[in-house]
């Protein structure tokens, strides 16, 4: 395992900051400023590919993507989503992630307990990261973005599962939408690092889409979530001035 998933495993209990990419500039930005781990993530689906949720990204739009962020990120960790229907099997897993792992990135990230596939991937010597709780490529059939950790048995089955993944040799687990006290009993009761996004402040990192961080995707705002700055009205705001000095023939 490289050196810096190693550093990932060794940040339990400490602030592990991540961050998506999902363009060159986007990722330079990140990088120089020092973000130490940033995620080539499919909601690039919905942010940078107008899609209604992720179940559309293919394995040509996150290979597309990744070789943009993949040249702008010379200190940064880069984890990268395996897309919807991309690890259906082991063997479907292992190509697509071996795809992924040729442009020189750290790691990839598998949604669910997918233990079979995991494992595979691993004795592949292939770092995976996992992800449990609110599973978007699981959209349809959950009919919609639902806070997990309600229930007596789902706060079993999110320890279970988590305790599996560990146990598979995951490095990090990304809780999504599991309730704030579920997700740091989860955190407590396991040695790797746990990475939330909507689940509180209890995890050993969090993980936020940069476009909903700056204000960058201003039709959607993620209700954990008060943006940093205003990058999409300021946008707006530009090329309206724009039409003005034309009008004016100011440019």
């Amino acid at each position: 395992m490289n050196s810096k998933i190693e550093w990932i495993k060794k940040q339990k209990g400490k602030s592990l900051p991540v961050l998506t990419a999902t363009d060159y500039p986007m990722a330079r930005l990140l990088d120089e400023a020092g973000i130490p781990v940033l995620l080539v993530g499919d909601s690039l689906g919905m942010v940078a590919l107008g899609y209604p949720d992720t179940t559309h990204v293919t394995m040509e739009d996150m290979l597309h993507h990744t070789r943009a962020v993949m040249r702008a990120t010379p200190h940064a960790a880069v984890v990268v989503d395996l897309p919807f229907q991309s690890y259906a099997t082991s063997a479907q897993a292992l190509l697509n992630a071996k795809k992924i792992m040729n442009l020189g990135v750290d790691a990839v990230k598998v949604e669910g307990a997918c233990l079979e596939v995991i494992r595979a991937l691993i004795q592949e010597e292939i770092p995976v990261m996992g992800h449990l709780g609110m599973l978007p490529q699981s959209i349809q059939e959950e009919g919609g973005y639902k806070i997990k950790g309600k229930s007596e048995k789902e706060r079993e089955q999110i320890l279970r599962e988590a305790q599996e993944l560990q146990a598979c040799g995951v490095f990090a687990i990304v809780l999504e939408l599991v309730l704030p006290e579920v997700a740091e009993a989860v955190t407590q009761q396991i040695s790797i690092p746990t990475i939330g996004i909507g689940a509180g402040n209890g995890c050993d990192g969090q993980i936020l889409v940069t476009h909903d961080l700056i204000g960058f995707f201003p039709w959607f705002q993620p209700k954990h979530l008060t943006p940093f700055a205003a990058v999409g009205e300021s946008i707006s705001k530009a090329a309206k001035r724009y039409l003005i000095s034309q009008d004016k023939n100011e440019l």
